[in-house]
């Protein structure tokens, strides 16, 4: 549910937003609230966090919709704001576009295309969460990133909220380049970095299809993170996508007739996730860690080429969705006791 923000001295407009959007409003896609000039809506924001768009008039008592403009980004800049006023000048229009407003709509309102705008503005405050979940869970400060969004990641509200630590419930999954190691002594950097590229970048896509993330490249194999409902699942989809669309690559004849294929390990339960790594070097990666990413990581080597490995608890737990084959009990590194292991098949 998207929450809208009113500012405007006409309380005729509310009865109007209310009339217009009913549908909405009673199918939970909108909340609306109002305020009767900038003074008042400053309050409104502080009240209430969670609101995503400001609807405002320019010509207001105490404090106008151009002064309120100003004061949004101080006060999140993730909030954007649309400018709904009868002063449609371009003057008004550079003024409150330079103050960071979305959008300008003249009075009097027409209401399809407020929503539209609304609609649209929305999409992007969207885009730009995602943006900071991406750069939370992948660790990567992706090009053309909002200046705002930029500036908000170097707040402490950032770091208590975003880059916060915390025990979860997820699945870890590695994935290996089987033989990838041998290959390198034997060709040239370029050749041998384009194709590994070209392999990541084929396993990422089915990574991001099932909602998961990748956590790091390490060498030659990947460790991606699923979190949310049905995790395990989400990743044992990716994980024999990935063994598919791997396995359909072609031969590389300049390479001895090299074949591409993946070992892969997953397991699922409670680990950490926090930023880890040196501050003093100003090298921090939000990753996972815990017994439960290590048995994946040992998991994977223990995997035969093209083979998926979980632990038997992974296996009572999808065993109906999955078909899988019992491998028998292995002995994993730094563990006393033998593991049960499964693959899973299709």
């Amino acid at each position: 549910m998207a929450k809208i923000l009113v500012v405007d001295d006409e309380t005729d407009l509310e009865v109007l937003i209310k009339q217009k959007f009913r549908k909405q409003i009673r199918q939970n896609e909108y909340e609306f609230k109002f305020a009767i000039n900038g003074v008042d809506a400053l309050e409104k924001l502080k009240e209430d966090s969670g609101i995503e768009l400001v609807l405002s008039d320019i010509n207001m008592p105490e404090m106008d919709g151009l002064t309120l403009l100003s004061k949004l980004q101080e006060l999140n800049p993730l909030l954007k704001s649309v400018i709904v006023s009868a002063y449609g000048d371009m003057e008004n229009i550079r003024t409150a576009m330079n103050r960071g407003a979305f959008d300008f709509i003249t009075k009097p309102i027409n209401f399809e295309d407020l929503s539209i705008t609304m609609e649209k503005t929305l999409r992007h405050v969207r885009e730009l969460q995602q943006t900071l979940k991406a750069i939370r869970e992948n660790n990567i400060l992706k090009m053309y990133v909002d200046e705002s969004v930029l500036n908000f990641m170097g707040s402490k509200e950032y770091e208590t909220t975003v880059m916060s630590n915390e025990n979860i419930q997820a699945t870890v999954m590695f994935i290996d380049v089987c033989g990838f190691t041998s290959l390198s002594e034997t060709s040239s950097p370029d050749a041998v970095v384009n194709m590994l590229n070209s392999y990541f970048d084929a396993m990422v896509k089915e990574i991001i299809a099932q909602e998961g993330y990748v956590d790091k490249f390490m060498g030659d194999a990947v460790m991606a993170v699923f979190r949310g409902e049905y995790h395990l699942d989400r990743a044992l989809d990716a994980a024999l996508a990935v063994r598919q669309r791997i396995g359909k690559l072609p031969v590389i004849k300049e390479m001895g007739g090299y074949r591409p294929s993946v070992s892969i390990g997953i397991n699922s339960g409670e680990m950490v996730s926090g930023n880890i790594g040196s501050s003093s070097l100003k090298r921090l990666d939000f990753t996972v860690i815990g017994d439960t990413v290590n048995i994946a990581a040992r998991l994977e080597f223990a995997a035969k080429e093209n083979q998926i490995l979980i632990t038997e608890n992974g296996y009572e737990q999808v065993k109906e969705a999955f078909q899988c084959r019992k491998v028998g009990d292995i002995q994993l590194k730094n563990k006393k006791e033998m593991i049960t292991v499964y693959e899973v098949i299709e």
